[in-house]
């Protein structure tokens, strides 16, 4: 299946903003697809890399596994938080991969405490790839037209609600008035320049705080003038999943241990969040909305409240390490977010050489002969592809 048939909603918003793009992915994921089935843990050239730039961040937001209430990055040395890439280690590697032409997704931490990011965006757009940034938003005041300039694409913007909702969850009073006003900014000089990008996406994470709230965010988008508004539902695991990926974690020698960040209670009503679903999706809107993953009534009520839950409306099986790969502040090449596991470095080895080493066979192999790891049942990735 190219993609999942509840993501197919999302696909045609996509496509109609940036049709060649889209059909891009589209072949891209035919190849990954047969890869997966026919090349026995190969695949070929990967749809997107995300480069890690920075595990740094300015906000400390309640349900984040990195900096959050439970999150697992600010138990780490501050040596190690400190650790990014050369800029000209990142000018090689985007020269590497511009012969196959991935998407980038820029991501973090926040990626605009990168010292040279938006010098990265011109160069990757230079390489002609589509570039997109995840952030929370908080230092682009003043920064509009460098970004812009740049040739960003899509700017992903990680919204939780108007007003003192959004600061409560991120921490940080007066916030939600700056990223107003910021994205304000970029869409006055579109307006001026006549420009049609970046795209402005709003994600909003489904939490406790905020999930009986969630028709807010429609004024918000509308207000800034977004082109979508995606909401997330959370994603959240229990200890005795954790427990049982370290049987995995050994035999690939190596540690999952970042997911403990996401070790905590939903505290979500799965009927009500179905009531709001339903009548947010049922309005008239001049921006694209969805909720991510698609799921049923029944199929929330499964997410949310079964230990043992296990995806039933989409494919039981993780497609991602065939499709992407992170690349971390250390140079490591990684399949997973939250996994230790690497595919090599790139300080040592050429990003073809690494894609399909021995070490990445290995892992897709495992992989597919389980289907699915036991954290990935909440896992952005599964849903995706």
């Amino acid at each position: 299946m190219l993609l999942p048939l509840k993501n197919l909603r999302r696909f045609i918003a996509k496509f109609r903003k940036q049709p060649f793009y889209a059909l891009n992915i589209a072949a891209k994921r035919i190849q990954a697809l047969t890869a997966y089935y026919f090349r026995r843990g190969k695949s070929a050239q990967p749809e997107s890399i995300t480069l890690f730039l920075t595990e740094k961040c300015n906000l400390r937001c309640k349900m984040c596994g990195q900096w959050g209430e439970s999150g697992v990055t600010k138990n780490k040395a501050a040596c190690d938080v400190k650790e990014e890439l050369a800029f000209d280690k990142m000018q090689n590697l985007i020269d590497q991969v511009s012969t196959f032409s991935p998407s980038i997704t820029l991501f973090g931490g926040e990626p605009l405490l990168y010292p040279k990011c938006i010098e990265l965006i011109k160069y990757i757009k230079i390489k002609k790839m589509h570039v997109l940034m995840i952030t929370n938003a908080a230092l682009i005041k003043g920064r509009a037209g460098g970004i812009i300039e740049a040739g960003l694409d899509e700017l992903n913007v990680s919204l939780d609600g108007p007003g003192e909702l959004h600061d409560q969850i991120r921490g940080m009073p007066g916030l939600f008035v700056r990223i107003r006003d910021s994205l304000k900014e970029i869409q006055d000089y579109k307006k001026a320049k006549n420009l049609k990008f970046p795209l402005i996406n709003l994600q909003c994470t489904i939490t406790k705080y905020n999930y009986l709230q969630l028709e807010r965010m429609l004024d918000v988008a509308r207000d800034i003038g977004a082109d979508s508004l995606t909401y997330h539902n959370l994603i959240f695991l229990n200890q005795d999943l954790i427990e049982k990926q370290k049987v995995f974690d050994q035999q690939l020698e190596c540690s999952s241990e970042n997911w403990q960040g996401f070790v905590f209670a939903p505290e979500i009503d799965p009927e009500k969040l179905y009531a709001k679903m339903q009548s947010i999706l049922k309005q008239q809107l001049s921006f694209s909305v969805d909720f991510y993953p698609n799921l049923s009534k029944n199929g929330l009520n499964e997410y949310y409240n079964n230990p043992s839950y296990l995806p039933k409306e989409y494919p039981k099986r993780c497609l991602s390490p065939w499709v992407c790969v992170y690349v971390f502040p250390d140079g490591n090449v990684r399949p997973c977010l939250n996994s230790t596991y690497t595919f090599g470095n790139i300080k040592n080895n050429e990003f073809k050489q690494i894609w399909n080493s021995k070490q990445a066979v290995n892992y897709r192999q495992m992989l597919k002969n389980n289907k699915i790891f036991s954290t990935c049942i909440r896992c952005t990735e599964l849903y995706r592809y």
